[in-house]
């Protein structure tokens, strides 16, 4: 009973360090939980991805989709978290392009692109910070060159505390559905794959962010696409 009890409480702890992002946020208000977010396999159990090579690392492989939420370009967005981020580390922000409606389309292909990173905060080595710490959100904007049309959208966080071998590093991942209008003629890129962005021997994935303090750090990705 005692090692059962254990085994429960361990994984109890492990639950409550992770975490999610089920909702997306439009001009500062919510959709609700996993309405316009895709369900992700992890809901239940928040644990991260960790292998960048994983089915999962795009969207999950669960099979459901989601309400698509119609935004218009230039406007606010931000992905909620089930709890307030707990691990040091990063964050990214990619889009995908549908070919038609974005139901039940996986986003395969060398279709994403960023539209936006949080980034760690150095100094040449005394100090290394991260601005997500503690936040219960990651906001951005979408481009207001953005040709209209359904877009997966599709958030992470890459945790760092325990990235200093391949496969340390923990990606929180959630892809939301939109539909986007009143946008411009741009032309979004670099375009990568998912998975294939990473190769997990980045210098900004693998990495020991206590010691010895790094004296610069290399956000994972392309660059943005501002449009």
């Amino acid at each position: 009973m005692k090692s059962i009890f254990t085994v429960l409480l361990s994984l109890v702890t492990l639950s409550t360090c992770h975490y999610t992002f089920p909702a997306l946020v439009v001009n500062g208000v919510s959709t609700g939980d996993w309405v316009s977010v895709r369900r992700t396999n992890n809901f239940q159990t928040n644990a991260p991805v960790t292998n960048v090579n994983s089915p999962d690392f795009r969207c999950y492989t669960s099979s459901t989709t989601a309400q698509t939420a119609t935004v218009t370009a230039g406007s606010q967005l931000g992905f909620r978290l089930s709890q307030a981020i707990y691990h040091a580390g990063v964050a990214n922000v990619y889009m995908a392009k549908a070919p038609g409606s974005v139901n039940g389309w996986d986003g395969s292909g060398q279709v994403w692109f960023k539209v936006a990173q949080v980034s760690a905060v150095t100094n040449g080595g005394s100090s290394i910070s991260f601005p997500t710490d503690n936040q219960s959100q990651i906001n951005f904007t979408v481009p207001r060159n953005l040709p209209d049309g359904e877009y997966l959208v599709r958030v992470e966080h890459i945790a760092l505390h325990s990235a200093s071998n391949v496969g340390g590093a923990q990606f929180y991942i959630s892809c939301a559905q939109v539909k986007v209008t009143n946008g411009g003629n741009g032309t979004p890129g670099p375009l990568v794959s998912i998975p294939g962005v990473y190769n997990g021997n980045e210098p900004g994935i693998r990495i020991n962010i206590y010691y010895p303090i790094p004296a610069t750090y290399s956000q994972p990705g392309p660059a943005v696409w501002t449009g």
